[in-house]
């Protein structure tokens, strides 16, 4: 059965964490699906780790579609999620439900994920939403707002851990399905989790969550860097590296192709 909205909300009542991991294309997409991640985001992270910039921030709407479908293409159980990317929604709601629009027309994606909690984004996702859009928040260290916050963990001192659960709290009036909440204190993302009836997927906010995501590129170890709250699950960096070592090799040394196979 493939996973939807509704089934998230299910899994939250009963205590059945969910898994999230991203994806940029098709091969990936199709051995995550296959090994039962249940959520699969094309996040925009990808800028980072598929186009080598330097931030989230520059990675276009067009972009993000163009690896979503290609994502979309392997997937087949997960339910599909797509980041939109900065100034692609922030400028007016109009402009919010036309990108939104965009990416459930183009691709296979279900909803979308859009970073922050301030008042007008609220009132824009509650327009989404009312457009029939699924729509999953994000609080915490918001990536696209990275030259106002940095890369630092957020809600460390009380006022802003308050202004992070009132963030939450409004989001899911708003109608929000989920909300990620990365590089919070574990304290925080727990509190969150148990006040809000819709799941949580952390990130860098503690086990208390109701899931966890990972960017793919660190769990297999082929990231230039990762954050501290990352965890690397197989070095695919040096096994690769390894790989390409012996083929060269074998073509300098004219082993490959081995004469057997020449007619």
């Amino acid at each position: 059965m493939a996973v939807t909205v509704a089934q998230l909300q299910t899994w939250k009542k009963e205590g059945r964490a969910i898994a999230v991991l991203t994806a940029t294309e098709y091969a990936i997409a199709k051995i995550l699906d296959a090994a039962g991640v249940d959520v699969i985001l094309v996040g925009d992270s990808l800028a980072m780790v598929a186009l080598g910039h330097k931030t989230t921030l520059p990675v276009t709407l067009d972009e993000m579609i163009h690896h979503a479908k290609a994502v979309g293409r392997g997937v087949d159980r997960a339910l599909l999620l797509v980041d939109l990317p900065f100034l692609s929604y922030q400028c007016s709601p109009e402009q919010a439900l036309h990108a939104a629009g965009r990416v459930l027309k183009e691709t296979n994606a279900q909803g979308i994920k859009v970073e922050g909690g301030y008042r007008d984004l609220v009132n824009t996702i509650a327009k989404l939403v009312h457009a029939g859009i699924p729509v999953m928040g994000h609080l915490g260290l918001t990536p696209q707002s990275v030259h106002q916050l940095g890369y630092r963990p957020q809600g460390k001192d009380p006022k802003t851990a308050e202004q992070i659960f009132q963030q939450a709290q409004a989001l899911a009036e708003a109608g929000v399905f989920a909300v990620l909440l990365e590089n919070i204190p574990a304290a925080l993302g727990d509190r969150i989790t148990k006040a809000l009836t819709i799941p949580t997927i952390g990130i860098g906010a503690g086990s208390g969550c109701d899931g966890q995501v990972l960017v793919t590129h660190d769990l297999l170890g082929l990231s230039d860097w990762q954050p501290p709250f990352a965890r690397k699950y197989v070095d695919l960096r040096a096994s690769i590296s390894k790989a390409v070592e012996h083929y060269c090799t074998d073509v300098r040394d004219r082993t490959f192709p081995p004469n057997s196979h020449h007619p």
